[in-house]
């Protein structure tokens, strides 16, 4: 009789079992068809792979090392372990509950409720055994279970996504890093020979003046310029060194010194950089996707919410036995079950179970907003970073321009100082715009390069759409039918 309750039970719960609440939908979305710089093409940098787009293989070595290394990439594949089990622990709701249980002991009866023995007797003392197997199931009616199942899912799948959007913020920190690093050691490398130039400047100012053929102000001028260059030279030395601890905080390492490749003018720039469509970012920037999840979560509790404000219904039984002896436990007469089904109909909870369904509503509502902002953000980051680089490199050449034009000004005040024609402090004008033009000549380079990694981190770039496959960092990836 037992088996033909759990059958008659299970066949009406899937017979009259539904799912409320909303199914989830995309929200309907006003994106660009184009973006505002450039002319939308399918092709995208984003298709290309962080280890295709990055040229110098010092770079390569230290985006890996990071890829495994990384403490916050790591805290992010440990959120993914976690999600995962907290989905398998809501989904473990939706079977039956197993218990076993055995209890043995002995009750001292009052006086008043002494049994006789069969000789006659008195016996104070009753002894009791007890085994069985116990059973409860919640049978998921109106699918309050699997709205919480896809709620925790979907979680899930936002954290795969949030470590997404972590690795790819260390691509493009560990790139932008050592592009900057590579921007000090030429500023550097400018400024330590405008020191040695001013060295000269000082030693021939000293010797004009001895001579007798110019005066102490030119010597003293050329000696302060001196300790004015020499100045910037410490303070990029303190900004190399602090850049290379960053670039190990980002590789998962102590402060230690880092091993260059190209030099910042040597990275290369493509000449035509394609966009792709501002829809692509959709389905590729991870934040986005991300908030997706997260909306897809939010909805589904609506549905969990008003599926608490109908009946409950659940199974409960056991089947054991149960003695006063414990040679008979086992025998037949000890037997014993009971199979019970309950039904919880929420009544009156002063508006508890419709104020819930009315929070889950407001959350859902917030969580579409949170989804659109990330998309404007992703709109806004690309735009900004294609202007950037365009920019950029129409600074870049600029720049060049200047530079070739301040030494030529720099040649002819140093002959006419020479030939006695200028003073010392027009040369030393020279001096400061050359190597203000050149300083700046670097910032520019530097900016070009970083403007392209920061496109490619704005297009949602790293791997392949489609293809999480070649060269993926080692992570636990969840399926839509994994249950923990």
């Amino acid at each position: 009789m037992a088996r033909r309750l759990l059958l008659v039970a299970l066949l009406f719960s899937v017979a009259v079992a539904c799912t409320l609440g909303p199914d989830y939908e995309r929200p309907p979305l006003t994106v660009p068809e184009q973006w505002r710089e450039v002319a939308a093409s399918e092709e995208s940098l984003a298709n290309l792979p962080w280890w295709e787009l990055f040229q110098d293989e010092q770079l390569k070595s230290l985006i890996e090392t990071a890829l495994a290394e990384n403490r916050d990439l790591k805290i992010a594949i440990e959120r993914i372990e976690e999600a995962r089990a907290m989905y398998g622990f809501s989904r473990a709701d939706l079977y039956p509950q197993i218990d076993a249980n055995a209890t043995a002991g002995a009750l001292q009866f009052s006086e008043g409720s002494l049994t006789h023995t069969p000789e006659g007797g008195m016996d104070t003392n009753t002894e009791i055994y007890n085994i069985n197997v116990g059973l409860a199931w919640e049978l998921d009616l109106f699918g309050r279970i699997r709205r919480a199942n896809e709620a925790e899912l979907a979680n899930l799948l936002a954290t795969e996504e949030a470590r997404r959007a972590v690795a790819l913020s260390v691509v493009a920190g560990v790139a932008q890093a050592y592009v900057e690093l590579r921007d000090l050691d030429l500023r550097l490398e400018i400024t330590r020979r405008t020191l040695e130039s001013r060295r000269e400047y000082l030693a021939l100012a000293r010797d004009r003046f001895e001579g007798g053929i110019t005066p102490e102000l030119d010597m003293r001028q050329a000696e302060a310029e001196l300790y004015r260059v020499q100045s910037f030279v410490y303070q990029l030395e303190a900004r190399v060194t602090q850049k290379e601890n960053e670039i190990s905080f980002l590789l998962g390492r102590s402060p230690s010194p880092i091993v260059r490749g190209r030099t910042v003018n040597q990275q290369p720039i493509p000449p035509q950089v394609p966009a792709g469509l501002p829809a692509s970012l959709l389905e590729r920037r991870p934040d986005v996707r991300q908030a997706e999840e997260q909306l897809t979560s939010a909805n589904a509790r609506i549905g969990e919410a008003i599926a608490m404000r109908y009946p409950r219904i659940a199974l409960t039984g056991s089947y054991g036995a149960a003695s006063t002896d414990l040679s008979t436990l086992l025998d037949s007469p000890s037997e014993t079950w009971n199979i019970f089904a309950g039904l919880t109909q929420p009544i009156f909870s002063a508006g508890k179970n419709k104020r819930r369904v009315e929070v889950r509503q407001s959350q859902q509502r917030q969580a579409v907003y949170a989804y659109e902002r990330a998309l404007l953000q992703a709109l806004r980051e690309v735009e900004d970073a294609l202007i950037a680089l365009q920019k950029a490199g129409e600074q870049r050449g600029s720049q060049g321009e200047r530079v070739a034009a301040e030494r030529k000004v720099l040649e002819l005040s140093e002959l006419r100082y020479r030939g006695g024609v200028a003073d010392y402090l027009e040369v030393l004008d020279a001096q400061r715009s050359l190597f203000n033009a050149e300083i700046d000549e670097v910032s520019t380079i530097g900016d070009h390069v970083t403007s392209l990694i920061r496109l490619y981190k704005a297009l949602g770039g790293g791997w392949p759409v489609d293809a999480a496959t070649a060269q993926q960092d080692s992570e636990p990836t969840a399926e839509k039918g994994s249950t923990g």
